[in-house]
């Protein structure tokens, strides 16, 4: 059973680096995670991102609409780690009109206050 948490841990600390390194790099050629673009995900970082962010705009809801949400949906726990509130994240899926939000994407309540507590 410990090798299987140390497999989980490894393979979710990979995946949390390569979203890190895909966001901070402007632009990477051709990576796409859960049918979105690395580069398009960029579109959606000043709506998901402080207390306040503004509306999304049409080409970011683009990019949420055409996402696999369920695949993405796995990610939520790094969000914060990128400085991504998963509220956020929440209200931006609703501001773009995805109705059919996936059970696996619902944001808790002490996810959502520990990503407040770490400043973003």
């Amino acid at each position: 059973m410990g090798k299987n948490i140390t497999n989980i841990l490894t393979q979710s600390t990979v995946i949390a680096m390569v979203l890190t390194a895909a966001i901070m790099v402007k632009e990477v050629t051709s990576l796409t995670i859960c049918q979105i673009d690395i580069n398009d995900m960029q579109k959606c970082r000043p709506a998901v991102t402080g207390v306040n962010p503004p509306p999304p705009v049409s080409e970011c809801c683009v990019v949420v609409r055409s996402a696999n949400l369920e695949c993405f949906c796995r990610f939520k726990f790094y969000l914060p780690i990128l400085g991504i509130d998963p509220s956020n994240v929440a209200a931006l899926v609703a501001k773009c009109g995805v109705i059919a939000i996936p059970p696996s994407c619902r944001v808790s309540k002490v996810l959502a206050s520990r990503s407040l507590k770490n400043g973003a």
